[in-house]
């Protein structure tokens, strides 16, 4: 499962002269931490291509939790799918600290891609890996743990956004314990008690919002269930039989 895009943007993966035409085409905006940038279900159509910051794709479960699929950053373009298939919005963006914009109506997108082959492609290409990544982040919803789906996040966040240091790697996003809920698909109070095991057994530190992985092996075992979670012993063995 992942929370992060494909390794190259859609703005980087754009020659220099087709980026120019596309920021061109529209508007700069700006949010403040907590902005919703896109509402789920709406039926604007606009574009959002990201020049800095770090942005949440969520929806709204039936029981009316809140689930994070995705994080979006700086060269990535939200709002994409809306503008193809003009269908209502099918999730919520949100800013989660100052993130700068450019937003380009979805007509004006749609006949940048029309006129750019190669655009349309990388747009294409976009949407399969989304598809793909949501089909996976469902079997593993269903099959893994808590501790282990959290495993798997701290290992993907301290690889994609992590400063390493003399006592670890450090998370660069401010997630809170109820964002981290909210991208396994889980309680606050159930990452909690995950949190409370990794930091019992030296696997991560945390403090004043951050995270700080210190023994990045062995999370990286507990996030591919290779390893029993801390403080447990694995099971005894039965006696042969007589």
């Amino acid at each position: 499962m992942s929370l992060f895009g494909q390794d190259r943007s859609f703005l980087d993966a754009l020659t220099l002269p087709d980026r120019r035409v596309l920021l061109a085409e529209g508007a700069p905006r700006a949010y403040e931490p907590g902005d919703v940038m896109i509402r789920e279900r709406d039926t604007t159509t606009y574009v959002l291509a990201l020049l800095s910051g770090w942005a949440v794709v969520s929806v709204e479960t039936e029981r009316g939790a809140r689930l994070i699929l995705a994080l979006r950053g700086t060269g990535e373009v939200v709002g994409d799918l809306a503008a193809v298939d003009q269908g209502p919005r099918s999730a919520t963006v949100t800013a989660l600290g100052r993130v700068e914009a450019v937003a380009v109506s979805g007509v004006r997108f749609r006949g940048f891609l029309a006129a750019r082959p190669h655009a349309t492609s990388l747009i294409m290409r976009q949407l399969s890996t989304r598809l793909r990544s949501a089909d996976i982040e469902r079997r593993t919803l269903a099959s893994g743990t808590v501790l282990q789906r959290l495993a798997a996040r701290l290992v993907e966040l301290a690889e994609r956004a992590g400063r390493r240091g003399d006592d670890g790697t450090m998370l660069q996003l401010p997630l809170p314990q109820h964002d981290l809920a909210a991208a396994i698909g889980a309680t606050r109070e159930a990452v909690a008690k995950a949190l409370r095991l990794l930091r019992e057994q030296d696997v991560v530190r945390t403090a004043n919002r951050r995270v700080i992985v210190t023994d990045m092996e062995v999370l990286l075992l507990l996030a591919q269930g290779r390893a029993q979670p801390p403080g447990t012993r694995p099971p005894e063995k039965s006696p042969p039989a007589v």
